[in-house]
């Protein structure tokens, strides 16, 4: 019970100020209790609340909607089923992330520490390899069976987990701007969900 109370004030701390702005004592003061009792529970501090929300509450998120949506028991075998089961994977992805704004404001801001910190960047990769194996996994049996064109899995993962990470970053951003600069159309998971699985299976050419 302490330890959840602890880590929702470490998401909302760090969600409103940052890493480099978030301070033991506001975490300790929003979770109601003392700096000690945060030690007891986190003794690497901040930086291990910090990783432990980023594997708990980013990653284990996202790797719950893979597992829903991508199992190996789900039939990949025609374009409609790999339509549909990615379809699924990007719209889960989206409700994750807008049920939860703050998990999202914590995957947003981690990137640019991990590009200047090769110690996180193999950490962050450490703790994704499990969700990229299985989105990798799903589209290789996609192709396998004939349903997606034949092409190296993992690029095709990272350009389908990009487009959805591209377009949250552009709410996110647009959510700190004056009214009307830069509007986008509201994001509604499913009609999102439509809007980029039509993107990456159709393409943008218009078709006679």
């Amino acid at each position: 019970m302490r330890r959840s109370a602890i880590l929702d004030a470490a998401e909302a701390v760090f969600a409103e100020h940052g890493y480099n702005g978030a301070t033991l004592e506001e975490i300790a003061e929003r979770a109601e209790f003392g700096k000690g009792t945060l030690y007891n529970y986190f003794p690497g501090g901040k930086e291990e609340l910090y990783e432990v929300l980023f594997e708990e509450r980013v990653v284990g998120g996202l790797s719950a909607v893979v597992e829903a949506a991508l199992p190996d028991a789900r039939s990949l075998a025609t374009p409609d089923e790999a339509r549909a089961a990615f379809h699924d994977f990007v719209s889960g992805l989206l409700h994750h992330f807008e049920a939860n704004r703050s998990v999202l404001r914590l995957y947003i801001s981690e990137a640019p520490r991990a590009f200047n910190d090769p110690d996180r960047m193999t950490m962050m990769v450490r703790l994704f390899e499990g969700f990229m194996v299985t989105v990798t996994r799903a589209i290789a049996r996609a192709m396998d069976a004939g349903a997606l064109r034949p092409m190296p899995a993992l690029p095709v993962a990272h350009l389908l987990i990009g487009n959805v990470r591209g377009l949250l970053m552009a709410h996110i951003a647009s959510d700190c701007l004056p009214a009307g600069i830069h509007e986008l159309p509201p994001l509604v998971p499913d009609e999102t969900a439509d809007f980029i699985t039509t993107v990456l299976f159709d393409g943008l050419l218009a078709r006679d």
